[in-house]
């Protein structure tokens, strides 16, 4: 009976073993793909036309497809068990996929969104917020998290999203890849889940600008024209000077790659939240209205909180019903925010409508046909894995601050990675007028190895500066160590010769310097290793050898302090107190 026991509990627990060893497998299984998909399919395009006819477009690329996007017998997600649960496989496929696929391109499976589309950070509770190949410790950004990611880990060529507040750009921008949202109403809409009507646009992410161009070129349907530069290009210099990141370095290698391609006579500057305070008029009132008077923030912000109020009350509209009747779990974030929609007035969405018009003229009026806006994608680097932050409101308006520039007037842009800071990426944004789609992507196209080029020259040049700065940090800590020394502040002293080795460790003086201040308080060890440091950094160092003779001196170490004194006579033959102290040691030490 006990042998039987014991041959149970082994094939228990080589059973849970196998339980163990599966979840382990699946977990990897996950990882691999970096959480990017919800489902693997495969659309294939059609076969290529006989010769003479010119091969499809996109033949040979791939792509995936937000879950917000139909395909004919498969139930679209929306990023939302629930949804899945309470809806019907599709009856025919997106408007856009389809155009894709008979475009040459070979759809792969499906990825993730945030849940409803409606976050902005990439987080997702309902399954495996998708790892941000750019920066794995960060968050990927949203709410086309998984289409980013894609693109990012390079499992696609290119992949589609949605975008009303920024569900494009941020995540490229987290994600450190091309990023496009056209202008509103130039993309068909058919056969995707509706979050906000009169913001909602199909983005696509892409590594190569060639193929970012090639997919707009499909889905944009413009007929052929002759390829224009930029005549104005507009540098928004207020909002880089906002940015945690280097703004002034992405700023710089814009300006310089404009000046190379186009010449410097169509650059300005601009300070965006001026102007925007002239011709947006609405603004004004609507932070008067919202905040009592008191303006609390920029109009880039105010901005945003315009397109969140407006993107809250459309999607109440369109799925608020849905909610009541199925009682699903949602994102925190959905939940909050639905409450605030309940508060939203008539009086409110006149205001985001007035806002809207005003930005279309201000932008058309700042741009004309052939102008470019160049801004910031996001105004911090992606927020760590499970920061809290997210969930806040403030954290929503934030990084849609730049994006709603776009959103509100319904003007293109394009998310442009340059590099990286603090281990994070950052990207620079262009935004053209309504309209100017095909004129961004050929601008984008043509820059984007000069930008990259000189991304990298700014990037060197302020690795330069900033070892340059600590240079001149050092010497002021090191002229306050001498002023503390003169007024005989030892201590003090010493705290801003070590603040001085610490920001440069590669003088001699400083060293030096400190080991005289050691010598006044009697720390005769610490004199001595402080003068033998310098000497090894600067072996032609007088008063190093007469500290160091006299730190030994003090310890008991005779001879060797003979050795340094001479030394320093050898070096400076005139040097009275090493003659002096030579000569005294060897009339006690002969």
């Amino acid at each position: 009976m006990a042998s039987q026991s014991a041959n149970l509990w082994v094939l228990l627990g080589l059973g849970l073993a196998g339980i163990l060893i599966m979840t382990r497998k699946l977990k990897k299984a996950v990882k691999a793909d970096f959480g990017a998909f919800v489902e693997r399919l495969k659309l294939l395009p059609p076969p290529q036309p006989p010769p003479p006819k010119a091969p499809h477009p996109l033949t040979g690329l791939s792509f995936a497809i937000s879950d917000v996007f139909d395909v004919n017998g498969f139930v679209t997600g929306f990023g939302n068990p629930d949804w899945s649960r309470t809806h019907e496989p599709a009856s025919q496929t997106s408007t856009v996929v389809t155009s894709l696929v008979e475009g040459g391109a070979t759809c792969t499976g499906r990825t993730v969104v945030d849940d409803m589309t409606f976050g902005i950070s990439g987080e997702q509770i309902h399954f495996d917020t998708p790892t941000n190949p750019a920066a794995p410790a960060r968050m990927p950004g949203g709410s086309s998290s998984g289409a980013a990611v894609a693109v990012a880990a390079n499992f696609v060529d290119f992949s589609l999203g949605t975008d009303a507040v920024g569900g494009v750009r941020v995540p490229a921008a987290y994600c450190g890849v091309l990023g496009f949202r056209p202008s509103h109403g130039t993309v068909s809409h058919t056969g995707i889940i509706p979050v906000s009507a009169s913001l909602d646009t199909v983005g696509w992410f892409a590594r190569d600008p060639s193929i970012l161009r090639r997919v707009g070129h499909v889905l944009l349907q413009v007929p052929f024209a002759a390829q224009r530069n930029p005549r104005n290009v507009v540098i928004a210099d207020d909002c880089f000077q906002l940015l945690k990141s280097p703004g002034d370095r992405v700023s710089q290698a814009v300006t310089k790659a404009v000046e190379k391609l186009f010449g410097r006579q169509i650059l300005r500057h601009e300070n965006l939240e001026a102007y925007l305070n002239s011709k947006v008029p609405s603004l004004k009132l609507f932070a008067d209205k919202k905040f009592n008077g008191e303006r609390k923030s920029s109009s880039t912000n105010l901005l945003a909180f315009a397109v969140h109020m407006l993107r809250r009350h459309e999607f109440k509209q369109n799925h608020l019903e849905w909610i009541n009747a199925a009682k699903p779990n949602l994102d925190p974030v959905i939940s909050s925010q639905m409450q605030g929609a309940l508060e939203i007035t008539d009086t409110n969405i006149d205001s985001c409508h007035a806002i809207r018009n005003e930005m279309r003229s201000a932008l058309n009026d700042l741009l004309k046909d052939d102008g470019i806006l160049v801004i910031p994608t996001v105004a911090e680097p992606p927020p760590k894995t499970g920061a809290k932050e997210i969930q806040s409101e403030d954290y929503q308006i934030r990084s849609c601050s730049f994006s709603s520039i776009a959103s509100m007037s319904g003007g293109c842009q394009v998310c442009v990675p340059v590099g990286f800071h603090d281990k994070c990426p950052i990207s620079v944004s262009f935004v053209a007028r309504q309209g100017g789609d095909r004129f961004l992507l050929d601008t984008i196209q043509t820059m984007y190895a000069d930008l990259q080029e000189q991304a990298e020259l700014a990037t060197k040049t302020s690795a330069s500066g900033n070892a340059l700065s600590k240079e001149t940090s050092a010497e002021i800590a090191k002229e306050k160590g001498n002023q503390a020394f003169k007024e005989k502040q030892w201590q003090k002293a010493i705290g801003f010769y070590t603040e001085a080795i610490k920001l440069n460790g590669n003088s001699a003086t400083y060293f030096s310097n400190r080991a005289a201040a050691h010598l006044e308080m009697g720390n005769f060890l610490q004199a001595e290793a402080d003068s033998s440091k310098a000497i090894d950094l600067d072996k032609k160092n007088v008063k190093a050898y007469l500290r160091r003779g006299t730190a030994r001196e003090m310890l008991g170490y005779y001879k060797e302090a003979i050795e340094d004194f001479r030394y320093a006579l050898v070096l400076e033959p005139t040097n009275k107190r090493a003659s002096l102290s030579a000569d005294r040691l060897k009339k006690l030490f002969p």
